[in-house]
């Protein structure tokens, strides 16, 4: 039976969870994977699984509307699922459980986010409102500034502990983190400011009590300060907590830091993810050039 095969595959996914060779948000997107099928299948079938053979394309197609429709999955949510269920289609045809690949001829597009960023001004307007008449909405503020220093997502500054900041032998602190999601591990030279913000929070009850870095609230809760935030700012667009990391990745780059140590730095397993935020600015295209034309700006032509 399809869903029997799924869990069958999910006991693997969980060994790779527990050796560190896939993270957490991963391994719960392959058992929920499990649950919306039982879910289609009742709602369409008045089933909870059927044999595994008898998957068909037609079945494919109605998963996915499925996905799109009742569970509102954007389409990089919907194509990990659908290629979940792929993955365990191939399993079951290695077993000789079914014979025909109901995925064949089927591809799969992911959209490349546009992923969006807060300027250096724009920053800097952040970093310097007068917040502590409001304690919370300082907290949070300072959150997602520290995240545009280091590059964290939310559920790793959430989970980031005292144990995960060291310091070398010259004397520099360095955040060594393994990510939430992928387990990749994030190796992030300590700014001056995210260091003073550290100290700041330092003898906060929550930083206290659990080891952590910063008082960290819930990301829905977090979301929605940062819209009272952006409002003090003048900022003219929606903040969360991811875009932090975004405009961490975009100053790195518009400061020419090589986008080797920035993947490094966010945690990714492949460069191809990082070049998605390599949409050069003008600016430093124009900053990139300035060798050259002090070089020949001078120069006539005969």
């Amino acid at each position: 039976m399809l869903c029997d095969v799924f869990r069958q595959a999910n006991e693997q996914r969980h060994a790779e969870y527990e050796r560190g060779d896939m993270g957490k948000a991963t391994y719960e997107r392959w058992v929920r994977c499990v649950v919306y099928l039982e879910e289609f299948m009742q709602l369409t079938l008045n089933v909870s699984d059927i044999p595994v053979k008898d998957v068909t394309k037609g079945f494919v197609l109605d998963f996915e509307h499925f996905l799109r429709m009742n569970k509102k999955a954007a389409n990089n949510t919907a194509v990990r699922y659908l290629r979940y269920l792929k993955n365990v289609m191939q399993y079951a045809i290695a077993n000789k459980w079914a014979t025909e690949d109901p995925f064949l001829g089927k591809r799969f597009k992911r959209t490349v986010a546009d992923r969006e960023a807060l300027t250096e001004a724009e920053l800097k307007r952040m970093m310097d409102l007068d917040l502590k008449a409001y304690p919370r909405v300082e907290a949070v503020r300072d959150t997602f500034v520290f995240c545009c220093f280091t590059g964290l997502a939310f559920c790793d500054i959430k989970s980031l502990k005292r144990s995960d900041i060291t310091t070398d032998a010259d004397g520099n602190m360095w955040i060594r983190k393994h990510r939430e999601k992928t387990g990749e591990l994030s190796v992030i030279p300590l700014l001056d400011v995210p260091r003073r913000l550290i100290e700041k929070y330092s003898n906060h009850p929550k930083v206290m009590l659990g080891g952590v870095v910063l008082p960290v609230i819930s990301n829905q809760r977090m979301n929605a300060y940062l819209k009272e935030v952006a409002d003090l700012a003048k900022i003219n667009r929606h903040l969360t907590s991811h875009i932090g990391r975004h405009t961490f990745a975009t100053l790195s780059l518009s400061n020419h830091v090589p986008i080797e140590s920035i993947s490094k730095m966010l945690g990714h397993s492949d460069i191809r993810t990082t070049q998605i935020y390599a949409k050069m600015q003008e600016k430093t295209i124009y900053e990139d050039m300035a060798s050259m034309r002090q070089k020949f700006d001078c120069v006539m032509m005969n």
